[in-house]
């Protein structure tokens, strides 16, 4: 055995000259353990929530989005697009011509994005989980239907059980500008009735959904599109299949994956999670630096040791050492024991929901999630300011190490 190891161990578990060196090392171990506990903990609830949230995004961000380098329109009927929508791979192709226009609903309006897409797009299991009024039915019996955001429903006060009061729709003309008495002339207006509320998130909210024939017409656009949406089958790698696209279509096009239509949001929930594991970080520091109290009394005393080590011929780096994985052996007992109250308590959390949120949101409860790499990254944190703190105290073991034997 390890002539360093078998030493620290002993010192460990031995009993002190002085009782406040065990009761030190003991809250050492104690502030280590709270902090691994709850740095994990914290981290998996913002794992939790980013699941979460991105979810909600995912509903209604599609995998893969095809749009064009340049310009807002382009012609899906060119052959290696059409050559693509009957790639097997693929589950939904979804065509959106998407444009701003005015709405007026009775006497209140306001400006938000109408979003025409076609039949392929109700292939998403998931949209009804996000209608919050009425239903998600672009198309019935009686023609085309609108699916509106929550924000446009709560600004111009929108009743969908109201089937006389559509929503009318107005976008300027192709090759307007002309001078005109009525001012009307220049848009084109359409009335369509509002079928259901969506509500996903404030960015999504202020959208109307409504069917590619009937944004057609409101634009007066026979041909193009905005953009392809693209959903693939399961277990397809929407990696591989985007470098595949790019290299199919062309320079003329630009494939985003959802990381790159949400850049913005994906930013911010790294760096939120990033913020909170330096605040934590520090706080730990500071619990792992009370080993440093805890090292500098047990070298006190065991200065008659170090006299006997010496006088055999131990040398400083044996010396060192002993007190070096001595307070690594206690700061990672503490870490480890975290790790695993963190995981069991997250396991609790995830199964039955004890820590509840206030009434009023979606989530019952703090959601949890876990991430093999977020255990390596607080291992790892705690075993890097272990060893400074460690080889600190240790250093204080052979500073005067000449003068020991002198004394004893």
């Amino acid at each position: 055995m390890n002539t360093a190891f078998y030493i620290a161990r002993r010192y460990l578990f031995a009993k002190k000259s002085t009782n406040a060196i065990n009761i030190i090392s003991a809250i050492s171990l104690a502030g280590v353990f709270v902090g691994s506990a709850a740095l994990l903990i914290i981290l998996s609830v913002f794992n939790g929530f980013e699941e979460v949230v991105l979810k909600m995004y995912n509903t209604f961000t599609p995998e893969l989005v095809i749009a064009p380098a340049t310009g807002k329109t382009f012609d899906p009927g060119i052959a290696t697009l059409q050559n693509l929508k009957n790639d097997k791979r693929i589950y939904s192709f979804t065509e959106v011509l998407s444009e701003n226009a005015l709405l007026r609903y009775k006497d209140r309006q306001s400006v938000g994005l109408i979003k025409g897409v076609s039949d392929a797009y109700l292939k998403n299991p998931n949209l009804d989980t996000i209608v919050v009024q009425g239903k998600f039915v672009l198309k019935n019996n009686a023609g085309s239907n609108a699916v509106i955001g929550s924000a446009i429903q709560n600004y111009l006060m929108i009743n969908t059980n109201d089937p006389f009061t559509p929503l009318q729709i107005f976008s300027p003309k192709k090759g307007g500008g002309q001078s005109s008495i009525n001012p009307a002339d220049d848009f084109t207006m359409s009335s369509i009735p509002v079928a259901g509320v969506f509500e996903v998130q404030q960015d999504f909210d202020n959208i109307t959904i409504v069917p590619l024939g009937f944004a057609r017409q409101l634009f007066q656009e026979e041909k193009k599109v905005s953009s392809i949406e693209i959903n693939l089958q399961k277990g397809v790698p929407a990696d591989g299949f985007k470098k595949e696209v790019e290299q199919r279509i062309g320079k003329g096009f630009e494939v985003k994956d959802r990381l790159q239509q949400n850049k913005v949001l994906y930013n911010i929930l790294g760096t939120e999670k990033w913020a909170v594991y330096i605040i934590l970080t520090f706080i730990l520091i500071i619990a792992i630096f009370n080993i440093i109290g805890s090292l500098t009394m047990l070298v006190l005393d065991k200065l008659k040791d170090i006299a006997v080590l010496s006088s055999l011929g131990a040398g400083k780096t044996l010396i060192k050492r002993i007190f070096l994985i001595e307070g690594m052996m206690i700061t990672m007992t503490g870490c480890i024991f975290g790790l695993l109250i963190g995981f069991l308590f997250c396991l609790v959390q995830q199964k039955y929901g004890l820590v509840k949120i206030s009434e009023g949101t979606i989530l019952n409860a703090y959601p949890v999630a876990f991430k093999w790499t977020d255990f390596l990254l607080v291992f790892f944190t705690v075993g890097l300011f272990s060893f400074v703190a460690s080889a600190l105290s240790a250093n204080l073991s052979v500073k005067k190490i000449n003068h020991i034997n002198q004394d004893f």
